[in-house]
């Protein structure tokens, strides 16, 4: 190689982090990633940006490239991205790396010492194992690719065959640095081995005596280092140039088999942009500036480049002038002055239509990114295919409403950032470069809304409220991932404060991902079991589904409010079915469903005239309210003008239930003072209606609170059977599985059951009058009443397990036994 970078100046000064200091490069290969100094001591907001094999600067022939490997945020030269093939940098070029560091580039040549001698150093690898039949490699100019295309590996393909298809086109290369040499896999498939150890994505340095290993245990060498001062490392003529057209295969002069066929001498490297050149076809090289990378000399002359039509001009112009010299004639110089005033107006007219791009430049360089987002719109909508006025455009708008985004989204004003995304936009009409990016903002601040409205990164996803939003901002970013992190990175490179909360947001995405894994498959199941139950009319299976589930996934949220309208459901079902008593207008008047199978299940029952229809709904309403003001004779006549049609059964049910608590009221008043009276009392206020029969609650409340102390012992009393039935029970032994299954009612299982529905049924009348006179029972009363409830509902649910094996009268028969489930709240009117 002709030039390094010793023979060159190479600094990076620091444009987005100026506290970290500037950084120069020295060794012919500087690499940058998480793990590679300087980086690795940065702060976590920039290592997260950061790959562990993000990109690399290294010399060619004098120029100085850069080359992205594929890194997750990307690279970018002058706002541009760079992908597969090398950029060339020029001094003054303005770098970025993931979005978050931006540097300066400074080139400047090193003078050299003409007296200075060179070093002949070389590296010679011998095989490990003799009785391979493998050639000792001597390298003598870098860098040296290891590649399977290589003649040094390539010749034994026959013998070897197998063994060769361990190595990658790029396995990895030796190179110098800091007077010695280094070894970097280049991320091969099999890997690269020194001393037992396989590289990661560091390079490390190369001593006498180490062993490497590549791609196997096959093609293992022992190295071997010589220098020698005052020696020129080759002699003239003995390079020989790699063609551009090839650049994973020398050619024989190149690898040179010595006269005794024993040793493999490398007289000439491998070029630098073949080694980190990403894609596998040959390329000329990439530059944001428009500019070409230089030739690497070959056999055959390199084709010359057309000349732009200044070129041609000034050549002519030149021409001219030459010519003018031998011919003086007037005839030339208006020639020669017609040339320069075509000249001149092409240079001013180059100058006008650079003249948006400067103003840009001055807002942008003056903070004034309003404005300069402003005059961008407006110069778009003369030159909309001018690529650069587009970039200028897009950094200027981002660094106008980006800020101001962030600072809605931190203060959780999702609607006050939805805002500044319109605005921005609207700056997207006239640029097409901006709109993927306004897109990628959306996204972002529809992840954080989610976060932030379920409570947290930590929070459980919410069945019928959570995971349609989850699945789709997941499905958008793995649709392609790889472009919205270059997307997001290229906001980033322009607005620094962005990485931090970019940042947040990948963990935020990460946590979800993890979450979505499983419980997204989890309620998609339980949504399932809800449809499939509700379609065969039997809702009461999914009360132990619901408790299989929650004791799974603890994680799962909006359990609550599922169990809550399943019980309304089942209840509405039963008081639909019985028609006996007016409650059913009672739980349809109150009924209110939050979860979309349930809402539309009570829909059906409506369009299915299940329930009763609107016009009856209201009726009873209107004869409901005078009831619950003390206007008995009112509500009693407004339900007799209804008591006809296919409810009617219903509705009578209803005026005989409330002229009977009109009758228990007027028995109660009549009794005052009596023996019994607290007795009386309390059975009166146990068979209100809490919602219906407030009147009544309200007109006994103060007689209740004169007999609390002898509804205090009735309570005890209650509790105290209730303890005894519940010892007896579990003495005589838990109902077994054996019973449950019976194709008959058992005298045992009659017997046990009967145990627990009357322990059952005296503990809940204790916590009820405990509950009318708002007492708080004795924790061991608590503690039996949960007891006895868990058990009884332990059982209700093992027999609705035996639904498809048991007769239905026959199950009916034995939950009867058992008692009703939904009456273990205390309820006070």
């Amino acid at each position: 190689m002709q030039a390094t970078t010793h023979d060159l100046d190479i600094v990076l000064k620091p444009l987005s982090r100026p506290e970290l200091g500037e950084i120069r490069i020295d060794g012919s290969v500087f690499a940058v990633g998480r793990t590679e100094q300087p980086f690795a001591a940065y702060a976590h907001d920039i290592l997260e940006m950061l790959s562990r094999r993000h990109a690399r600067i290294f010399c060619e022939e004098g120029v100085v490239y850069l080359a992205d490997l594929d890194s997750r945020n990307g690279t970018t030269v002058n706002r541009a991205a760079i992908a597969q093939v090398p950029c060339r940098l020029r001094d003054g070029d303005e770098v970025c790396f993931g979005g978050v560091l931006s540097y300066r580039v400074e080139i400047v040549p090193r003078a050299s010492n003409p007296r200075s001698t060179a070093e002949g150093f070389s590296l010679t690898l011998t095989p490990a194992s003799a009785g391979l039949g493998l050639q000792p490699i001597v390298i003598t100019r870098f860098p040296f690719l290891v590649s399977k295309n290589d003649e040094a590996f390539s010749r034994y393909h026959h013998e070897h065959g197998r063994q060769l298809s361990f190595l990658s086109r790029r396995h990895a290369h030796i190179f110098r640095k800091d007077g010695g040499a280094c070894i970097e896999d280049l991320d091969s498939s099999n890997g690269t081995f020194v001393d037992g150890l396989r590289l990661q994505e560091h390079a490390v340095p190369l001593e006498d005596g180490m062993l490497l290993a590549f791609g196997g245990d096959h093609f293992t060498y022992r190295v071997s280092i010589s220098k020698e001062s005052g020696v020129e490392p080759t002699q003239p003529g003995a390079r020989t140039q790699v063609p551009q057209n090839k650049p994973a295969e020398r050619k024989a002069a190149d690898v040179a088999p010595a006269a005794s066929d024993k040793t493999t001498f490398v007289v000439a490297p491998t070029s630098f942009l073949d080694i980190f050149c990403v894609d596998e076809t040959p390329s000329e090289g990439f530059e944001p500036t428009g500019s070409t990378l230089p030739d690497v000399p070959a056999k055959e002359p390199a084709r010359r480049r057309s000349r732009g039509r200044s070129a041609v001009l000034l050549s002519e112009l030149v021409a001219l002038f030459a010519g003018a010299e031998h011919e003086r004639t007037w005839r030339s110089w208006w020639k020669g002055a017609a040339i320069v005033a075509v000249l001149g107006g092409a240079a001013l007219a180059l100058y006008l239509r650079g003249a948006p791009e400067r103003e840009l430049k001055d807002a942008v360089a003056r903070g004034e990114y309003a404005q300069a987002a402003s005059l961008a719109n407006r110069y778009l909508e003369q030159r909309p295919d001018d690529a650069e006025l587009k970039a200028l455009a897009t950094e200027a708008a981002l660094k106008a409403n980006v800020p101001a985004w962030l600072t809605k989204l931190q203060a959780r004003d999702f609607k006050g950032a939805e805002a500044v995304l319109a605005g921005l936009s609207e700056l997207g009409i006239r640029n097409p470069d901006l709109r993927p990016l306004v897109g990628e903002l959306e996204w972002l601040g529809n992840l954080e809304r989610l976060v932030s409205v379920r409570g947290g990164p930590d929070a459980p996803i919410r069945i019928y409220v959570d995971e349609d939003s989850i699945s789709a901002l997941i499905g958008r970013w793995n649709d392609n991932t790889g472009e919205h992190q270059r997307a997001l990175a290229r906001i980033a490179s322009h607005v620094p404060q962005f990485a931090a909360p970019y940042a947040e947001a990948l963990t935020h995405l990460r946590k979800l991902q993890s979450d979505a894994t499983v419980y997204l498959a989890a309620i998609e199941r339980l949504k399932a079991s809800i449809a499939t139950e509700l379609d065969r009319d039997n809702p009461q299976a999914l009360e132990a589904v619901l408790k299989e589930t929650a004791e799974k996934y603890p994680g799962l949220g909006g359990l609550d409010e599922v169990r809550q309208d399943l019980a309304r459901y089942i209840e509405i079902k039963r008081e639909a079915r019985t028609r006996k008593s007016g409650r059913v207008f009672s739980v349809v008047l109150k009924a209110r469903f939050t979860t979309p199978p349930f809402q539309e299940g009570f829909r059906a029952l409506g369009v299915g005239r299940q329930l009763p229809g609107e016009e009856i709904v209201r009726q009873y309403a209107d004869a409901t309210q005078p009831w619950k003001e003390g206007r008995a004779t009112e509500s009693l006549a407004g339900l007799q003008k209804i008591a006809a049609g296919p409810w009617a059964e219903a509705v009578a049910g209803e005026l005989a239930r409330r002229q009977a608590v009109l009758a228990q009221f007027a028995a109660l008043q009549q009794s005052q003072g009596a023996s019994g009276y607290a007795e009386q009392l309390l059975a009166f206020r146990a068979s209100l209606d809490p919602e219906e029969d407030v009147y009544f609650a309200r007109a006994t409340q103060a007689d209740l609170a004169l007999q609390k102390d002898k509804a205090l012992l009735r309570a005890q009393e209650s509790m105290n059977r209730a303890r005894a039935l519940w010892q007896e029970y579990r003495n005589a032994g838990v109902i077994e599985a054996a019973q449950r299954v019976e194709t008959t009612i058992s005298n045992t299982f009659r017997t046990r059951a009967r145990l627990l529905s009357d322990a059952r049924r005296q503990a809940q009348l204790a916590m009820q009058i405990y509950a009318q006179v708002n007492a708080v029972p004795p924790a061991q009363w608590s503690t039996i009443h949960d007891e006895i409830k868990v058990e009884a509902e332990q059982q209700r649910n093992a027999l609705l397990e035996l639904r498809n094996v048991l007769a239905p009268e026959l199950l009916k028969a034995k939950l009867a036994l058992l008692g009703e489930s939904n009456d273990d709240a205390p309820k006070s009117p």
